[in-house]
């Protein structure tokens, strides 16, 4: 698995590249999958839209390579941090809607989140019995649901 990280860096290296944004970018491998940091002067516009760049250069990894990942697996591309604040920030909204649930007794649903950030809520609360999350609805009108089992 270490070789389709490496092969995903010097992918993104010859777009960034080509982008002309001056940037360097460190390949990891962890438990999540492949881990590709972005450092450099013009990081910065990696993350504006709310990273979108990020999750647009996950897209295109996961097409290119995705089929060498096994299921558990994903591309994360990160800079300054962004990815760590914005799972914190998450995994926090997880809990708030936790006990928002068990206080009223109603669904909470959240607003629109990508998969990646629908996947980390799910992770977070997947150990609490008395919850379950679900994806509803299709594309990108898709919303995750905390309800009470």
């Amino acid at each position: 698995m270490k070789e389709v990280c490496e092969n995903a860096k010097e992918f993104l290296t010859a777009i960034v590249s080509d982008m002309k944004l001056n940037v360097s970018i460190v390949d990891e491998w962890t438990d999540e999958g492949c881990v590709l940091n972005f450092d450099g002067e013009d990081s910065s516009y990696l993350l504006s839209e709310n990273g979108e760049l990020l999750d647009s250069f996950e897209t295109i990894l996961f097409q290119v390579f995705g089929k060498d990942l096994d299921r558990e697996h994903r591309f994360i591309c990160d800079a300054d941090g962004f990815r760590r604040s914005r799972k914190a920030e998450l995994q926090a909204m997880a809990r708030f809607a936790a006990q928002t649930v068990r206080k009223n007794g109603l669904p909470f649903t959240f607003g629109v989140l990508n998969s990646t950030e629908r996947r980390v809520i799910h992770l977070t609360l997947q150990q609490e019995d008395d919850l379950s999350t679900e994806s509803v609805g299709d594309g990108r009108e898709r919303r995750l649901q905390v309800r009470l089992k």
